[in-house]
């Protein structure tokens, strides 16, 4: 019988694979802790406990979860689903000015928060209506003395971790409680979550969505557990449940690793090695050559860094049997390298946070090239040309979606959800084709949302923080290829009469206001930028200019 929610997802998964390793947490020096599938179905039954009755907690209720890929990571986000509450996935990176939309926006009453950025509490909290803080450790649930060491490394070594100046409650603390209720029998957690069912809100999963506003795409159980279906029916065969070995670098909080690493291959029984940070790429080599990983999913990017690795090409992981490439296109040449050195597959595919996120997968024997594979089962998809009729066979259109994985819409925002989803067609503002065997390629991307290293990046958000540095006239935002990302952020910017601005200024501005990925890495001061006949930028024309100046370089490279 299936799961009616993921909390009994979670409950039968950790009962079928019970004394085998779900979660293992390595850091860069090989030191890891480890936690079995029965060890999860407990210490998530303790943090629904805390939620809801320490903390008083009612269904519905949001939980922002910020924390890096760690231990702490499924038992918070499993728990507060177990809990009746609204999973909110939060990066530990953003600024406080992102923090304080997100926790506003969604009205979070509790913040789960890594401790390497405590320092941002006391002003987040001063701006938000966050009632709850949970501070947790990477270390946490380590074996002691290698937690005890592993963690006074980056307190007093490294010196990473900054000292909290307001209340909170310990990871640990908070799962003493949950744990101390359970035993005095104050709770039954399987009772918050009776009435659930596929149409109950799961999470909300933010995402600038295809207008640049960012919002909450709001994910049911019946989204999330319809798109671990889907991706199990493609890859049918070749994953051998309780068998494998996933390697999760890509972070859960994103919703392309939410879902392959900790829902379907959990549900898989598969043993999640989690990675905190992949930068510099050598974090990985440890989790790499000491496991014997099966499955990678991953970008683009990630593929191509990899293969730079000496460490990583002279020993690839004799295991590997396939890999999962999305967020981004991936690259023809790196596909044929990543299969030469590895000796294995990587299929790609495509989804957006709306669609939990898959919509299509290649088939893991019969992939195409430069195809983002068919559509996934049970799912529709179409082609919209310019005058919102069907495409012609062949033409290109915009990919539109329908199917059991969509969201049901933004989170309070009626006229968003609106302009995405039409007749419960979700319109993706990709571009695609489709060939006669049903596979898709995308050919461009609609407007100008920007991609780097698998995230979206918006030039309206980025213009608007570069617009507040004095001396700034007028700013233009587009993405430009780079080899390691895939795309960067380039900043056009002309000064104010009489003012100077360097793109050290820019980039020192922008560090203040917006995530690292966002930060413009190229900046290009110009006297005017193109516009239209009512004064509207071109960005159309800037990235004109700046692939056939990409082109003009590569042949001048070539001729040299």
């Amino acid at each position: 019988m299936p799961a009616r929610h993921i909390a009994e997802l979670v409950e039968t998964t950790c009962a079928r694979y019970a004394q085998q390793n779900a979660f293992t947490a390595v850091l860069p020096n090989g030191m890891y802790g480890n936690l079995k599938f029965d060890q999860v179905a407990r210490f998530t039954d303790q943090v629904a406990a805390y939620l809801r009755v320490e903390l008083g907690l009612a269904v519905g209720d949001r939980v922002a979860v910020q924390l890096p890929n760690s231990l702490a990571y499924p038992l918070w986000s499993f728990g507060a689903l177990k809990a009746g509450c609204v999973l909110v996935n939060m990066n530990p990176l953003y600024t406080v000015p992102e923090m304080v939309h997100q926790l506003n926006d969604s009205g979070a009453r509790v913040l789960v928060l890594v401790d390497l950025f405590a320092d941002k509490l006391p002003e987040v909290l001063a701006q938000t209506k966050v009632e709850h803080v949970v501070l947790v450790r990477i270390t946490d649930l380590f074996p002691r003395m290698i937690g005890f060491i592993a963690h006074n490394i980056m307190k007093y070594w490294n010196r990473i971790i900054p000292p909290c100046t307001v209340p909170v409650t310990t990871g640990l603390e908070a799962m003493a409680k949950g744990d101390a209720i359970l035993r005095e029998s104050k709770a039954d957690v399987r009772t918050y979550t009776t009435d659930f069912g596929p149409e109950t809100l799961a999470a909300l999963q933010y995402t600038g969505g295809t207008t640049g506003v960012s919002k909450g795409a709001m994910l049911t159980h019946g989204n999330l557990l319809a798109n671990i279906a889907q991706i199990e029916e493609r890859v049918a065969g070749n994953v051998d449940h309780g068998k494998e070995t996933a390697l999760a670098v890509l972070p859960l909080y994103h919703i392309f690793a939410f879902t392959a690493n900790l829902l379907y291959f959990f549900h898989a029984g598969a043993r999640n090695i989690l990675v905190a940070s992949p930068r510099p790429l050598s974090n990985l080599q440890r989790a790499i050559e000491n496991y014997p990983v099966s499955w990678i999913p991953g970008v683009n990017t990630l593929f191509n860094g990899i293969l730079n690795e000496e460490w990583f090409t002279d020993y690839p992981p004799p295991q590997l049997k396939g890999s999962i490439a999305g967020g981004t296109s991936l690259h023809a040449a790196v596909a044929e390298r990543w299969e030469k050195v590895t000796g294995s597959p990587v299929i790609e595919g495509y989804g957006l946070t709306e669609s939990s996120p898959v919509v299509t997968l290649n088939p893991f024997v019969g992939s195409r090239a430069g195809s983002i594979g068919r559509p996934v089962l049970g799912t529709e998809v179409r082609l919209i040309n310019p005058l919102g009729e069907d495409a012609a066979p062949g033409e290109a259109g915009e990919l539109a979606v329908r199917g059991p994985q969509v969201m049901r819409g933004y989170w309070q925002r009626p006229d968003e959800t609106a302009l995405t989803l039409r007749d419960g067609w979700l319109l993706t503002g990709d571009v695609a084709q489709q060939d006669d065997d049903g596979f898709l390629r995308i050919v461009d991307r609609k407007k100008d949302l920007i991609i780097v290293s698998g995230f979206n990046v918006y030039p309206n958000e980025v213009e608007d923080c570069i617009a507040r540095l004095e001396g700034v006239s007028e700013v233009a935002v587009i993405g430009v290829p780079d080899a390691k990302s895939g795309e960067a952020v380039k900043a056009f910017i002309v000064p104010r009469e009489g003012t100077t601005i360097t793109a050290d200024q820019v980039r020192e501005h922008c560090r203040a206001s917006i995530t690292g990925y966002k930060v413009p890495k190229l900046v290009e001061l110009r006297n005017e930028l193109p516009k239209t006949n009512v004064g509207k930028v071109l960005r159309r024309a800037l990235r004109d200019e700046a692939q056939q100046a990409a082109a003009d370089h590569a042949v001048g490279g070539t001729n040299g």
